[in-house]
């Protein structure tokens, strides 16, 4: 690999697949991008990869092929030695000093490429049971990164340092008047935020249709912000509109900080990364994980926030209309119990994250600016979750 003087370092992050990967990843771009880094974002070719590129202001974006995990290894392997080529022929045009995998297979191909090229490799892993990528990687890493305590112990890596979870600096407590009415909704009247993830959630787009009736009889004021997800946007609006309820509704929302700033109260999947970037602004909810998540691993993320009484969990097959229902308002009725969630989600939010996995690659790779070791320390907060009991789903 060359150097010059004054070549900026530059360093790759693998962070395609889904929003949960590519948010944080561009959080701790942003934060390389400030001490004079080139950074580069490997994402695939889906399309919330190419929607989220825009966010990536003085970053370049890389997409590889696509890699997904399949029951049937010679197409998994065919995908793999694919990506796995691209990250070399790219690396070799750019020679990055370290590469930052994000979780994922879209991490996979650059991580072994680097390998191949002496690069370190650093690993986020986001939620709190790891993902079969980081499982597999943890081999050739540098180190190892994580959000949740709990998974600290089920990634085998002697590096692993709980740094919490790299979240975009638009994410903090916000105005809700002023978030609402950018929304065009009324800036003093109690919102209901409906979101199942990039992709949406049918059955929770479905339940909460259900429940709305009798929702809009019992909280008449109460308005809606409701993010579909690709399909069925016209069928959800159709239904607001015949409750002459006022709602935003949209597929998604790329500044999803007025949405959570907006909210009394959400109603989400329990993607890592939505879980942060909830927890840094405060924000009450109702979490059903997605159940065919890889591992079930929503849930576990789930468990988490509600025995830290940051979030309220229904598992998907609990979340009936009727139960849905009651469960909002009951929420929605107790301002004390919200105001604990938010005193409990201070925990799970870690403003120096992406700056702490920033600078912990950044010494690894510029040892002349201090050891190439950091203590294996954690944020306070996640500590005392750490310490807390966890029973067994």
């Amino acid at each position: 690999m060359t150097s010059g003087a004054c070549k900026p370092l530059s360093v790759a992050i693998a962070c395609g697949g889904t929003g949960g990967h590519f948010f944080p990843g561009l959080a701790v771009g942003e934060e390389l991008l400030a001490r004079g880094c080139r950074v580069t974002l490997l994402v695939s070719r889906k399309e919330v990869d190419q929607r989220s590129a825009s966010a990536a202001a003085g970053m370049t974006v890389d997409a590889l092929p696509a890699v997904a995990w399949q029951r049937n290894p010679i197409r998994f392997l065919a995908g793999l030695r694919e990506s796995y080529r691209a990250a070399r022929r790219l690396f070799a045009e750019f020679e990055p000093a370290a590469v930052l995998s994000m979780g994922g297979f879209t991490g996979v191909g650059p991580a072994l490429a680097a390998r191949r090229s002496r690069v370190p490799v650093f690993l986020h892993e986001a939620n709190s049971l790891p993902g079969r990528a980081n499982r597999w990687l943890a081999h050739v890493a540098e180190g190892v990164f994580v959000y949740f305590p709990d998974a600290a112990g089920r990634i085998s890596h002697q590096q692993v340092r709980v740094t919490g979870m790299p979240v975009r600096s638009q994410f903090e407590p916000a105005d809700a008047a002023a978030c609402r009415a950018a929304l065009r909704l009324d800036p003093h009247r109690a919102v209901l935020l409906v979101m199942g993830g990039s992709q949406g959630a049918e059955p929770i787009n479905q339940a909460l249709l259900a429940a709305l009736p009798e929702l809009s009889e019992q909280e008449p004021d109460l308005q809606f912000i409701h993010l579909t997800g690709a399909n069925g946007v016209d069928a959800v609006a159709a239904a607001y509109r015949g409750q002459g309820r006022r709602a935003f509704v949209a597929p998604f929302l790329t500044e999803m900080e007025l949405a959570f700033g907006a909210a009394t109260l959400a109603v989400t999947r329990a993607g890592a990364s939505s879980l942060a970037e909830q927890a840094a602004m405060r924000l009450p909810a109702i979490l059903i994980p997605y159940p065919h998540a890889a591992d079930n691993h929503q849930y576990f993320n789930a468990r988490a926030f509600a025995d830290s009484g940051a979030a309220c969990l229904l598992r998907q097959a609990e979340a009936t209309p009727e139960r849905l229902l009651a469960t909002i308002r009951a929420l929605l009725a107790d301002e004390p119990r919200r105001r604990g969630m938010q005193v409990a989600l201070r925990q799970w939010h870690c403003a120096a994250a992406a700056r702490t996995v920033a600078e912990i690659i950044l010494r690894r790779v510029r040892p002349q600016g201090g050891p190439a070791a950091v203590p294996a320390s954690q944020p306070a907060s996640l500590a005392r979750l750490a310490a807390q009991p966890r029973p067994e789903p």
